[in-house]
């Protein structure tokens, strides 16, 4: 969730992931990969750079206290619904999550 908020911070800033890079002396690899929660565990060093150049508190990024917040404020509005019908209509996690890699697997194999 780290990554979600991070990029929720950079996209209220209108950062382009390279401008926070520069700004932040992170490399941008390395911060899409924060984002895309590949890496999941960056340092409190790291997080200060960002939370530095993002004009927030290392807490903002960690969710402390606004973690709902800043995930409501980034879903978009159509999604929220999508998500809560999945729910009354009984979709399992596990199976939002077969049918995302099935449409994954899809997507690579029409390329």
């Amino acid at each position: 969730m780290i990554g979600l908020r991070i990029k929720y911070f950079r996209e209220k800033k209108n950062y382009s992931l390279t401008e926070l890079a520069k700004r932040s002396g992170v490399s941008k690899s390395y911060l899409s990969q924060i984002e895309r929660n590949l890496q999941i565990n960056p340092s409190l060093q790291l997080l200060s750079k960002l939370a530095k150049s993002l004009e927030c508190s290392v807490d903002d990024l960690l969710g402390h206290d606004n973690e709902q917040v800043a995930i409501k404020e980034y879903l978009d509005p159509d999604w929220t619904v999508l998500v809560k019908e999945a729910i009354v209509e009984g979709l399992s996690k596990e199976e939002f999550k077969e049918l995302s890699e099935f449409i994954r697997y899809r997507n690579l194999k029409t390329k």
